[in-house]
């Protein structure tokens, strides 16, 4: 008969560990650091890169970011 001492269910201890951090690395980190996933864009960021791209005219932008600061 083998005696296992410190090892639990065929695994030791620090295997264990090794998992139970693998797996909220996968499943729990990225979504609670910030910049680490993609952020929601504010309306002013959305703002920012229309004009930038063109789609609207300075006028419109200068408009709706003094609307957008006022709110």
């Amino acid at each position: 008969m083998m005696f296992y001492e410190n090892n639990y269910w065929g695994m030791d201890f620090i295997w264990w560990c090794i998992w139970v951090v693998f797996l909220f690395w996968i499943f729990a980190l990225p979504y609670q650091i910030p910049g680490q996933r993609h952020r929601k864009d504010t309306p002013l960021d959305i703002l920012n890169r229309r004009f930038a791209s063109g789609e609207i005219s300075k006028e419109e932008f200068k408009e709706r970011k003094d609307i957008l600061l006022a709110s």
